[in-house]
Formats: C-alpha cells, structure tokens, sequence
C-alpha cells in the first residue's frame, strides 16, 4: 500500500508549485491561451478548483459526493464544462482564492480520511493515496500548460514517481477510452527518475517494454507531449502501439500534442 503521508506531502508540493506560477500573475495574463485548444490559464486553474473540491467531497462525505455524482451527463466534456462554469465566471483574483481554498480542503480530507478505507470516486472507488496520486497526476497535466502558456520550465522532483505509478497502475485507460480491448502482456518499465534513479515496473522479461526518461513518461501519459519529443523508447510491436495512445485518466483523449510543436520536453 502506498503511504498516505507521503503522497500527501508529494501533492501539498505539486500544488504549491502550480500556485507560485499563478500568484503574482496580472488579471490579463490569465486569458492567455494555453497549448489545450480553447483553454485559457482560467480554464486550467477553474479545472483544478473543481477536480480538487469533488475529491474533497468525497473524501470527507460520502453520501454528498454521491449526490454530486448522480447528476452528471453522460456526456464528459459537458461535465467538464459545467463544473468550471461557476469559476470561470469570478475575476482571476476569487478565482485564485477559491482554488487554493479547494486544493487545501481536498488535501486536508484526504490526510485525515482512513488509509485503508476506500474513497468513492467517479468509476470505481479509490484509497485516499490513490486519489491524492490522481491529483497529482492532475496538477502535472493542468500545470505544464500553463508553464508552456508563461515560458516557464517546470522543475521536476523525484515525487513524479507518484505519477508514474499511478499511470502504470492506469495503464488501460488509453485503450479504454478509444473502445479497445487491453492486451493481456504486461509491460516492463524501466524510468529514470530526476536524479538519477532508475524505478522499474513489470516482469523483467516481458518482450514489451518502455525505456527512458520518468519525466517524459509523464509527459507522455498526460499527453503534454507527442512521443516524437520525449526521451521515451518502446520495445514490442504492443509497447509501441501504446505509446500512441498512452493517458493516465479517465475521458477523451483530447488533442495531444503534434511532434516538434515544443523544443524541449521539460
């Protein structure tokens, strides 16, 4: 099992860097486009202030997060939308207000919520680790567009392991969200990590295999990147054809990202 307290220090961090990125950021900066058509960095904030108050929810309760659930449309971008409505609608100043006032609360539910009682969510129920790993893997997505949207290089920690787990732990999700059946190989995964580390996952001899940078990994399974870009290499006809198609959450897929559209990777 993952330890909570972990994950929650790794995602307070994650938020703390998002938030240093927008703080001190002028009313207008915040209707620039960032690289998700259509998405200002309003958007990406609003996004995360709505994700981050349904974890909250249902971390610390159940039967409301329930009811929440229950009213949402079938269709998934028309969910999306309407949950950042009502941030969206605020000037940039309520608007950062109110996401650091949902990111501590979800944050603070999910520490105090039992390690090894399952937290309801969206498909399935999750531990709370597993849910602040989502988060984060969130926070990684959301936050590099509006790095790409500033011209800031984000600084990456050994905490993406989080990440990479938990995509690993997702690894299914790009077929699922394009109606495919999942192979049943498991992958091997051997990631260096920022300093240096290398964290491996999977069978050691399984014929399909991603190599290369843990940065890049989650580059690539938040689909801020194309795979052109990254420091990424698949072994296997299998392992090849998910890297095309690879995402760490639920949903469409979304555009992605064409190759060359960015120098670096970072």
């Amino acid at each position: 099992m993952t330890d909570l307290n972990l994950v929650i220090a790794a995602l307070t961090a994650d938020g703390d860097d998002v938030d240093r990125m927008v703080a001190d950021l002028p009313a207008a900066k915040w209707a620039l486009e960032t690289p998700s058509p259509g998405w200002t960095i309003a958007h990406q904030i609003a996004h995360l202030s709505a994700t981050f108050r349904m974890a909250g929810l249902a971390a610390s309760n159940a039967e409301a997060f329930a009811a929440l659930a229950s009213k949402l449309s079938p269709d998934f971008d028309a969910n999306v939308r309407h949950a950042m409505a009502g941030y969206l609608a605020e000037p940039p100043d309520v608007l950062l207000t109110r996401w650091r006032t949902e990111r501590d609360g979800a944050i603070k539910a999910l520490a105090a919520a039992p390690p090894d009682q399952m937290v309801p969510w969206l498909v399935n129920p999750l531990p709370p680790a597993v849910l602040g790993m989502a988060g984060m893997m969130e926070l990684f997505g959301h936050g590099q567009d509006i790095a790409d949207a500033l011209g800031i290089k984000p600084e990456r920690t050994d905490r993406i392991q989080l990440i990479v787990a938990f995509a690993i732990r997702t690894w299914t999700f790009g077929y699922l969200a394009r109606g495919l059946t999942p192979p049943e190989t498991e992958f091997r995964f051997e990631l260096s990590g920022p300093s240096g580390a290398l964290w491996t996952f999977g069978p050691e001899d399984s014929p399909n295999r991603i190599t290369g940078s843990a940065a890049d990994f989650c580059l690539l399974v938040t689909r801020r990147r194309h795979r052109d870009d990254l420091d990424l290499a698949a072994a296997g006809a299998e392992a090849d054809r998910w890297m095309d198609i690879a995402q760490a959450y639920r949903g469409p897929a979304g555009d992605g990202r064409t190759p060359g559209q960015f120098r670096s990777t970072t």
